[in-house]
């Protein structure tokens, strides 16, 4: 998709991924190629309810010699956007042979086929089109931004639910009574009422610390809209004429418990743990587990709606990058921020993981490694922190924030240090500039493991009489 497109290599290589091309350094380029009289281009993206999110950028004009890396150039633009925001109508505002061209890429037969299905019929339930259009007639914005959480007062829940554990907190008017951590394996389980069972297990056993509860909010990777999980990687081995038991399943447990429950993607969750930490706003949250789960608070601390599902948007256009297992996108955000990049690159690191363990305990071995100094563990953890600097350039060409929020599993120990001052040299290095405006933070050791759980519990208001 990127070939035509001039990769650059970056000033600072990842030490095990040499070949690692920045997505951030291509578009730059190519915008600097382009100058300022480039032919205008307007992307639309319509989602749920009428919202519609629009992104400007400008290409070279019908003619050009360089036109072809026009196409690739907005390819990139369009993939991250869909998986930024989402939607299941784009509109194409710009030369007509770009509006056929995105039109053929995002068809049922394309290249984009998997975009496709998954906007159209997985997450919208409605087919996925392609309008070409002239810049003027794309539709105007409608964001619907809302506030989220903050609310402390009375008996509350929080769970966190991850690929390798859940998490559950006991908050009384904004002290924590209680909190656990148990591993679990859902993404081998075929049957709704293992989730059901094991969540109610973490909710029941945060009553019996408290004797009673008011509100009950969660942190689930995947997408939710409207409180239902469409797509969730927790639930992939659950049969599709079973889903629905899926999608139900958080007003079921509201319904039997009698008070409201609130669930969210786990990176929105991230970003309101960092806005309520700092008391600020305007927070992009990224949440390195089992996979990459990212959120954002906008400037004005509201949610858009976006699906933030930045695991499968592409920060490395290295054609010869790893390739993400499930929507088979090349340099994926979820190849570089999780513990499927440690175990990914253990190999190479010099680490041979034994069999047998659960992704959980994979990572521990690892970590293990990493605290007692091992060279090829550290030099995992740098490999992710040069990554994280390069993809958090790359985020801020499409999201306003002012601080970076980092939790999860990966954070922990000396990774989290790691992490951190590998994306600020980053910073530092190749964008002075944005390195002088955002903050990129690290939480404490309680706060990486159990803040989403406890920021979650905030997500509901306490139902009145």
């Amino acid at each position: 998709m990127n070939s035509s497109l001039r990769l650059i290599a970056p000033a600072i290589i990842p030490p095990l991924e040499e070949g690692f091309r920045p997505a951030v350094l291509a578009n730059h380029a190519f915008l600097d190629e382009v100058g300022a009289g480039g032919e205008p281009v307007v992307i639309g993206l319509e989602r749920e309810s009428g919202k519609l999110s629009r992104f400007e950028t400008r290409v070279f004009p019908p003619g050009h010699p360089h036109a072809p890396a026009s196409l690739a150039y907005l390819q990139g633009i369009v993939e991250f956007l869909l998986w930024s925001r989402g939607g299941f109508r784009l509109y194409v505002g710009g030369p007509a042979w770009i509006g056929e061209a995105l039109r053929q890429h995002y068809s049922a037969s394309g290249a984009g086929r998997f975009d496709v299905a998954f906007m159209g019929q997985q997450v919208y339930q409605q087919p996925f089109t392609v309008e070409g259009v002239r810049p003027e007639q794309v539709p105007p914005a409608r964001e619907s931004g809302m506030a989220i959480g903050g609310h402390l007062n009375g008996y509350r829940i929080g769970f966190d639910l991850g690929a390798s554990d859940r998490k559950v907190s006991a908050v009384v008017d904004g002290k924590v009574l209680y909190s656990e951590e148990v591993t679990w394996e859902p993404r081998k389980q075929a049957d709704p009422g293992y989730h059901y069972r094991e969540i109610m297990a973490g909710i029941q056993a945060a009553i019996a610390r408290m004797g009673k509860v008011q509100a009950i909010g969660g942190s689930s990777a995947g997408i939710l809209i409207n409180n239902r999980p469409m797509v969730a990687s927790l639930f992939r081995g659950v049969p599709e004429a079973r889903f629905d038991e899926v999608r139900n399943l958080f007003s079921r447990i509201s319904a039997e418990l009698g008070v409201p429950v609130v669930v969210i993607n786990d990176g929105d969750v991230t970003a309101l743990a960092g806005a309520m930490s700092l008391e600020a706003n305007g927070v992009l949250g990224i949440a390195m587990g089992s996979s990459q789960a990212a959120g954002y608070l906008d400037p004005q601390g509201h949610i858009l709606g976006w699906l933030n599902e930045l695991a499968f948007a592409p920060i490395d256009l290295n054609p010869a990058g790893p390739v993400d297992e499930w929507s088979g996108a090349v340099g994926a955000g979820s190849q570089y921020f999780s513990q499927q990049c440690v175990f990914r690159l253990a190999p190479r690191a010099g680490i041979a993981i034994p069999d047998g363990l659960i992704d959980a305990e994979r990572l521990a071995f690892v970590q293990a490694r990493l605290e007692a100094g091992h060279e090829g563990a550290v030099r995992i953890w740098q490999t992710m922190g040069a990554a994280l600097g390069y993809g958090i350039a790359h985020y801020a060409d499409f999201y306003a924030f002012k601080h970076v929020l980092i939790l999860g599993r990966c954070t922990s120990g000396q990774g989290g240090r790691l992490l951190l001052d590998g994306a600020q040299a980053v910073l530092q290095r190749e964008f002075p500039e944005l390195a002088g405006r955002v903050q990129i933070l690290l939480p404490d050791e309680k706060n990486r493991r159990v803040g989403q759980a406890i920021a979650a519990a905030s997500l509901p208001e306490i139902l009145q009489g």
